[in-house]
């Protein structure tokens, strides 16, 4: 147990902290892992549901407000999983400082990723089911649901490297956000601590996979549904398609999140902190 203490951990123990965490992480049972993944993914499906509400009826509000707004909303996702305890993708591309410190292997940490990965999807996908059979997007006459295909739209017509670029951009904040949570003491002290990098990951209109699992797959059904998509006939939606889903969005915002999380957060705090 930590000595009693109401300051910060200090940098170096933070990176200390952190790696331990992956360590505990890669050994955990494969089974645990994957519920708790579940988790994740459905908490961030709540933050992200949460963020189409608040924004879909905007427009009299300033773009750079509404923006504001909805990413200050969609922390409940990282919120829950922080405090509550789930297994993030994202965030779990920190278990690379276990690794090139050897106390991790390269199969363990796959192994972890790949689990973490998919259990957020099945997470996501629970959540959007649930959604549709709630009714949910028939709420202003059906306007949350059209705001979730614009929402979906505009993602998967982003070019390849725009997504992956973002994706970078995306993690290396939320991994600065987990980086900042493990400084603090006190569940005020992470709460705190996720709200600003999150929040602007979000306004910046930078792209995260666990979100874009809810996000996307949202839009591919509620398009499906003809009450909701006559509010949107007038926007182009060939893009929007399964494998548009898949390569246009997924594929490069995964491998920007990775590299975001594991290169310019993990490996870089490793170099300076416990680089023997």
């Amino acid at each position: 147990m930590d000595n009693f203490s109401v300051d910060a951990y200090a940098p170096k123990e933070i990176a200390a902290r952190i790696e331990n965490a992956g360590i505990v992480k890669s050994g955990n049972d494969p089974l645990r892992v994957f519920a708790l993944a579940i988790l994740a993914g459905a908490f961030i499906a709540f933050g992200a549901l949460l963020y189409t509400l608040v924004t879909y009826d905007s427009a009299d509000i300033a773009a750079g407000v509404t923006r504001l707004l909805g990413g200050f909303v969609f922390c409940l996702g990282l919120i829950l999983v922080v405090v509550a305890g789930a297994e993030l993708f994202t965030g779990n591309n920190l278990i690379v400082m276990a690794y090139v410190d050897k106390k991790v292997t390269l199969s363990q940490l796959v192994q972890n990723w790949v689990i973490v990965y998919l259990g957020n999807f099945v997470g996501a996908i629970g959540v959007l089911v649930l959604i549709y059979l709630s009714g949910h997007w028939l709420i202003g006459q059906g306007a949350v649901g059209a705001k979730a295909i614009t929402i979906a739209n505009y993602k998967v017509n982003l070019t390849w490297m725009e997504a992956f670029t973002r994706g970078i951009l995306c993690n290396i904040l939320v991994c600065l956000a987990i980086w900042l949570c493990f400084a603090g003491r006190t569940v005020v002290d992470k709460v705190v601590a996720i709200i600003f990098p999150i929040t602007a990951f979000v306004a910046l209109g930078f792209e995260h996979s666990v979100a874009n699992m809810y996000f996307i797959s949202a839009g591919l059904l509620a398009k499906q549904q003809p009450e909701i998509a006559q509010l949107v006939a007038n926007v182009p939606l060939d893009s929007l398609t399964m494998s548009g889903f898949l390569w246009n969005n997924l594929l490069p915002v995964t491998l920007g999140n990775i590299i975001g999380g594991s290169v310019f957060v993990g490996l870089f705090y490793w170099f300076i902190y416990i680089r023997k």
